[in-house]
Formats: C-alpha cells, structure tokens, sequence
C-alpha cells in the first residue's frame, strides 16, 4: 500500500519533515502524553472526562492515568502510520528520506475491551481505571421533540442517530459521533521532532493538528469508541448509573449538537437542504 507519493513529500511542505534517519517503530506508532484536564475540574469532572477518551481504542493503546503540575495525564501509543512510509510486502520505504529496508511490524492496539459482560464495564472511577457493576438502562435515548433536522427516520425513533447517514473522514458510515475525537498532546516547542512526527501521520486518521500554547499540540483522530453497543450505534453505558447516582455515560456525550449544526456529513442534525 502506498501512502505517500516522493513528489508531495518535498521541501515545499509547510512544516517540517521529522529528522529521521532509518527506518523504525515510529513508522507505524507514536508514543505520546495526552492531557485529560485540570485536577481544579474535581474527580467527577475528571472520571467524565477519561471515561470518554479511554473509550476510542479502534486507534489508540492507552497506559496509565497520573497527576503531574495539576493536571490529570494519560500515557498512550498512537497506533497511525506516517504519511510517508510506502510498504509492498515486507519491504518498505519512505518517501520523505529514501530510507529502504524490512517493513516495521505494523502492530494493531492490543485487545482493549470496555463492556465486560453483563452489567460489568471498566470506567474511570476516582480518576483511576476500574472494574463496575453499571445498574441496567432504565429506557433508551430521549425522543427529541420537533425535527431534528431533516433526518431520522421519521417514525418517531427513540435514537435520531440510529439511521442517520453521518460518516468520518475515511468515509465509514454511522456513529460518526463516537468514533472520531480531539486530543491534546502534550509537547513542547522545543520537541520539534515529536511534533514533526505527529504532524507526519497519515490523514484522516490523525489530521488538524494545531498548536494551540507553548506546551501542547491539539488533534483529531479517528478511532471508534470500545463503549459502542454490537450495532455500532447504540451507547452500552447510555441510562446506566454509578453506584453513587451518578450517570455512567460520559457527561459530554449526552449534549445534543446544536441544530442546524451538524459535525460530520449525513448528520441528522445538521441543516436541512432547500427544494427550490
């Protein structure tokens, strides 16, 4: 499979291209720090907050929480190749160096698994990673009340997004919404070559990337949410509680876009077109 053709890998790209000099693992993956939030956010915050980004494993090998400098950090593998790395077989190339030898094992994330079975689902609790007895739904998602913007199925379903044509930029149909996400990598100025390296991965899988501060980059990715009922749309945590009351579904997924603003393609909340 060729990724990356020599003519667009030259010195007109805007940024730089990674100072490598073999090829290697970063071909294929990238070791990374993301950032969860603030500590001043509370743990309840915080568990919301994890829960959610633990979930998209499709792309994404995750490792340990840990507090440092006030702030709640992940430690992760990025499991995207770079743009220029060319494979035919076991043998590869990259087009931005001429680098040629053995293609790098192209590892998938290891078996990550979030619904446990029953009731059982592994959650962020305490801003640390364990095992819970979720109580079953109580009913499924809320009816929206009024159109939802021109999609839905127009029966009156309880899941607008259950037959919605939304897709993700590699064109994968459905639940757009819970497999793709932004991340904030943590990498500072003077990491130049780490940011080359994010910056080289292959799009749309990992693609957007902006600086936003001296500390950190921000991306986008593309890796579908473990917490994904076996229909890859429905939410398994969705009406399920803590065993203190609160909701076990990640507070952020629970917010309806804003309608007529839609976030991908084919969304049911995104603007309805005009017959003229």
């Amino acid at each position: 499979m060729n990724l990356a053709s020599p003519r667009t890998a030259g010195k007109s790209r805007r940024h730089a291209l990674p100072p490598c000099s073999r090829l290697g693992p970063h071909c294929q993956r990238l070791p990374v720090i993301l950032r969860v939030g603030s500590l001043d956010e509370g743990p309840t915050s915080l568990d919301h907050e994890a829960t959610w980004l633990l979930g998209h494993t499709a792309h994404i090998a995750f490792g340990e929480l840990w507090e440092g400098d006030g702030d709640l950090y992940l430690d992760a593998t990025l499991h995207v190749p770079c743009r220029y790395l060319q494979t035919h077989g076991g043998h590869a190339r990259c087009a931005a160096h001429g680098f040629a030898g053995r293609a790098p094992a192209a590892t998938p994330p290891p078996v990550q698994p979030r619904r446990l079975g029953g009731n059982r689902f592994l959650v962020v609790d305490a801003m640390r990673t364990a095992i819970r007895d979720l109580r079953p739904p109580r009913g499924a998602l809320p009816v929206l009340n009024g159109d939802a913007g021109g999609g839905g199925d127009g029966g009156g379903a309880d899941n607008p997004c259950a037959v919605a044509p939304c897709r993700t930029a590699d064109n994968v149909r459905g639940a757009a919404c819970c497999r793709d996400l932004q991340v904030e990598i943590m990498c500072t100025r003077r990491q130049t070559r780490l940011e080359a390296l994010v910056r080289a991965r292959q799009s749309p899988y990992l693609c957007k990337v902006t600086r936003p501060g001296d500390y950190s980059i921000e991306a986008e990715l593309i890796s579908a949410c473990a917490y994904l009922a076996d229909d890859g749309i429905a939410c398994a945590l969705h009406g399920r509680s803590r065993g203190d009351g609160r909701p076990a579904k990640p507070d952020l997924c629970s917010d309806w876009p804003p309608k007529g603003k839609g976030l991908h393609p084919g969304c049911v909340f995104g603007p309805t077109r005009r017959t003229r």
